[in-house]
């Protein structure tokens, strides 16, 4: 992301040279052509560029989550399961709220001790669970 400074002076030289953006660029040695393009968009339409970046509302409802999260640990603890019956998130999401709600489980190490491993989870889990529950 670049600064509100760092973007008026790509747009200024952007118009100074006649709107071409690789002579821009190659002097600036930034932005990229899309992002010189939409600065001086903005430009044209406002007469002025936005102080800061505007934060994208997040995708998914803190019910949504909660919902996801439920289904993961009433169902088995498996991702699989939990994207294919709900279909939402996506597992990247997913394992991050997981490991965001119950940060014990990140410890758990995969591998030939398999076994010891899902014994330790759920031992976390059910910790966790009564604690919640109290």
């Amino acid at each position: 992301m670049y600064s509100y400074q760092e973007r008026v002076r790509a747009v200024e030289l952007y118009l100074k040279l006649g709107k071409r953006s690789k002579a821009t660029i190659r002097q600036l040695g930034y932005p990229t052509k899309n992002s010189l393009k939409a600065w001086c968009n903005e430009f044209e339409k406002i007469g002025d560029l936005q102080r800061g970046y505007v934060r994208v509302k997040p995708k998914y409802s803190e019910e949504q989550k909660n919902v996801a999260l439920e289904h993961y640990v009433n169902h088995g603890r498996c991702f699989a399961f939990t994207l294919r019956t709900l279909g939402y998130p996506c597992r990247q999401i997913l394992t991050e709220w997981v490991r965001e709600r119950y940060p014990e489980t990140r410890k758990c190490v995969v591998g030939k001790a398999g076994s010891y491993c899902r014994i330790w989870c759920t031992e976390c889990f059910g910790k966790y669970e009564k604690a919640v529950a109290v």
